[in-house]
């Protein structure tokens, strides 16, 4: 098994854990489930950097990042750098997230936030918006066509949009859909965790221009984004380079003026 297959067995079950304890209607009652949402993809398209910074304490690839700064003084130094998004990572055995730290992040921020998450079920879409999230990620290697589909329509049912991300060309063929706001290619090979910024550049062409382009992981210069930017992305996911800083916002906002000064 790969490290994709192991989390995507275990999401299965803590899912099913979820449901037994916390129904779909009980957590449509929340407070937050009927606000509405800002959208990530309309902000990106007039944005100069186009930076979504994340919140990201471990991955199974570098194991700890950093634990060493509360959920509120990620955000607030995001926000304050002047970044476009922020996505917060939410799963617990493999990064070290939680749904807490995107209800916390939603009471610093009006910016749009992304529930970065393995999403299998609709169960977890309705959790995304019940704790504050604007955006969802689906991810097209753990789903097919039909579940992408159907997934996507859901959470635009609910005001959500919908960041569906692609590693080749396969998986960009088979998930274009017109119930995607952004497509995003992950530049980690999630069963090997490589990193390789050419999976951007080469699928770039064959991502219709109605889609807000978006490249994710191992981004680690503004020569990069430049770079990235001539191949029509408008979207830059980044978390760990940002997260290892001992002064996560100073270190966001230096990046962020040296890119568009």
């Amino acid at each position: 098994m790969t490290i994709l297959d192991k989390i995507i067995a275990d999401k299965k079950r803590e899912v099913e854990l979820k449901k037994s304890v916390i129904s779909a209607s009980q957590l449509e009652n929340t407070a937050l489930f009927g606000s509405r949402t800002v959208s990530l993809s309309k902000l990106l398209k007039n944005s100069p950097s186009g930076i979504i910074a994340e919140h990201k304490r471990r991955s199974p690839s570098k194991s700890v990042i950093s634990h060493n700064f509360s959920v509120e003084e990620v955000v607030l130094g995001y926000q304050n750098a002047g970044v476009s998004g922020i996505s917060v990572l939410t799963d617990g055995k493999y990064f070290g997230g939680s749904l807490d730290d995107l209800l916390l992040a939603k009471a610093c921020t009006s910016i749009p936030l992304l529930r970065k998450e393995f999403i299998i079920d609709e169960y977890q879409i309705v959790e995304a918006k019940a704790h504050g999230a604007d955006v969802i990620l689906l991810i097209a290697a753990v789903l097919t066509r039909s579940e992408i589909k159907y997934l996507s329509e859901f959470a635009h049912s609910l005001g959500l949009e919908v960041l569906l991300e692609v590693h080749n060309r396969e998986e960009l063929e088979k998930s274009i859909l017109p119930s995607l706001d952004m497509i995003g290619v992950n530049n980690r090979n999630l069963k090997t965790f490589e990193v390789n910024l050419d999976y951007s550049k080469e699928l770039a062409p064959y991502i219709p221009d109605e889609f807000v382009k978006v490249s994710e992981s191992g981004i680690s210069t503004t020569e990069a984004i430049k770079e990235l930017q001539s191949f029509g992305y408008q979207g830059f996911l980044i978390g760990e380079n940002f997260m290892k800083n001992d002064n996560v916002g100073k270190a966001t906002k230096e990046f962020i003026n040296n890119l568009i000064r």
